[in-house]
């Protein structure tokens, strides 16, 4: 099928498989060049309802009407639902979020649909290319299914406003008293777009500093809180008269774990410092590369498309041609997809073009890599202690499980041997001193005890409780 009738295909198959091809867009893996341009067309932009809808709509989010004014032509349309100027008696101005008649009901629907389709095809796959569009099907579904809840984008928003309110990025605010989950109702936000040039540059706004304020508060979502916002393609993101950013559409936030952010960290430390085999190894932890994948032809691949992308004086259809040649070269290498990742390689991409509007050639090993490597030494102090962070990697590393007999039968030969980064190496450096300070302490207070408990006497009950309390100290440090 042509790209042109692909992409008029999805938008006759409706909401789920629109937001689908969203996310398939920044997928070079399993499209050519032609296939992801039109991909990348997409607008998850639908008709407004029928007035008949619209009506059914409004009487079951609202069994009284709080608005003095609201205007039925909505300003905003799109797959899940759409988004109305009111105001509401008390005189303030709002936006309004309605979700489309019956749309979870759809949405379960097209999910199962695609479950189907994936199973028929699957066989023609590779193994790998198998487990990339599973992964992007379970996380797409799981994600959408959220989507249509609007009761979850409102707690969404809250947690946003609250964890980034010392970020200067302006979030609506709720109106908790008439939402549900048919129905968002919040202060109305009023600014341009974000790649709207000719307005930015009428209201005399620098956007390289706009440009650098989104990337800085998306290296702090990703690195440093592991709380993001998954989907901030223009229409979500305004500039207001001030040059302050505004973030809309809450729909689609994830977190990141541990393990996912620190080896996040590790890639973009190594990328920015050229250490490839430590790209591949960081790659690999992340679950992007396959873990039998050898190091030695990854880095070399992985360097030539470092050095295209850090080229300055390349064009950017030039160096868009470079990087689909290699990348095809590349297709039956044991690249995979895991969940996790799905959502920040789309935002990466999003922000990318977004870049690519204002500024020529732009792209991300060129100009956000810098950027991202200066949050780094806050992404390693941010709340949880480093130690922790590393227990947690290994408490729930994929790669345990899989390689558990291949651990034991190398311990029982002798050769087993532990690999670490240097950033993980950092870390318990510097905090195993402090975390066995507490076991030694505890183990202390236990001998103390048992010979408080041989004096007999009044000195017995206070080695008893003694014992006791240094015990439950050891427990829960454990």
């Amino acid at each position: 099928m042509p790209p042109k009738e692909m992409r008029k295909s999805i938008i006759a198959l409706g909401a789920s498989f629109i937001k689908l091809a969203q996310v398939l867009a920044t997928r070079a893996d399993f499209f050519n060049e032609e296939y992801l341009e039109e991909l990348k067309r997409l607008h998850d932009e639908l008709p407004p309802m029928e007035e008949k809808e619209f009506e059914a709509v409004f009487a079951q989010a609202f069994k009284k009407n709080p608005f003095a004014y609201f205007d039925k032509t909505p300003i905003a349309s799109a797959s899940i639902g759409q988004v109305h100027r009111a105001v509401l008696k008390n005189g303030k101005e709002v936006a309004v979020k309605l979700r489309r008649f019956g749309i979870e009901k759809r949405i379960r629907s097209d999910i199962k649909i695609l479950r189907s389709i994936n199973f028929i095809f699957r066989p023609l796959f590779s193994e790998y290319t198998k487990n990339s569009i599973e992964a992007v099907i379970n996380e797409f579904a799981d994600m959408i299914v959220q989507e249509v809840d609007l009761s979850r984008e409102l707690y969404n928003l809250k947690k946003f406003s609250k964890t980034y309110a010392h970020c200067n990025i302006l979030f609506p605010t709720p109106y908790e008293e008439y939402c549900s989950e048919d129905a968002l109702v919040m202060s109305y936000m009023d600014g341009v777009r974000f790649d709207d040039k000719k307005a930015i540059k009428e209201l005399g706004i620098d956007f390289h500093s706009v440009l650098e304020r989104l990337i800085n508060f998306y290296a702090e979502q990703m690195l440093v809180v592991g709380l993001f916002h998954a989907d901030p393609h223009p229409g979500n993101l305004l500039v207001d008269k001030k040059g302050n950013l505004i973030l809309l559409d809450f729909g689609m936030v994830k977190r990141i774990d541990n393990e996912t952010r620190i080896a996040i960290i590790e890639m973009i430390k190594s990328a920015y410092e050229k250490n490839y085999d430590l790209y591949i190894t960081s790659a690999k932890r992340l679950g992007v590369i396959a873990y039998e994948a050898p190091k030695a032809a990854m880095a070399e691949l992985v360097e030539n498309m470092f050095e295209i992308f850090s080229d300055e004086h390349l064009s950017a259809i030039n160096m868009q041609r470079l990087a689909f040649e290699l990348l095809e070269s590349m297709r039956d290498l044991p690249f995979k997809l895991p969940q996790e990742a799905i959502y920040i390689l789309r935002a990466s991409a999003i922000i990318e073009g977004l870049g690519t509007t204002y500024i020529e050639n732009f792209n991300g090993v060129k100009d956000i890599l810098p950027i991202l490597q200066k949050n780094i030494p806050r992404a390693l102090g941010y709340k949880d202690s480093l130690l922790e962070m590393v227990i947690e990697e290994i408490k729930e590393s994929p790669y345990v499980a899989r390689d558990f007999k291949t651990t034991i039968k190398k311990a029982s030969e002798g050769n087993l041997q532990v690999e670490m980064s240097p950033l993980q190496i950092e870390w318990l450096k510097k905090e195993t001193k402090e975390y066995l300070r507490p076991i030694v302490l505890s183990f202390a207070m236990m001998l103390l005890a048992i010979m408080l408990v041989e004096l007999g006497g009044v000195w017995q009950g206070v080695g008893v409780v003694l014992f006791a309390a240094a015990f439950l100290k050891l427990l829960f440090i454990s």
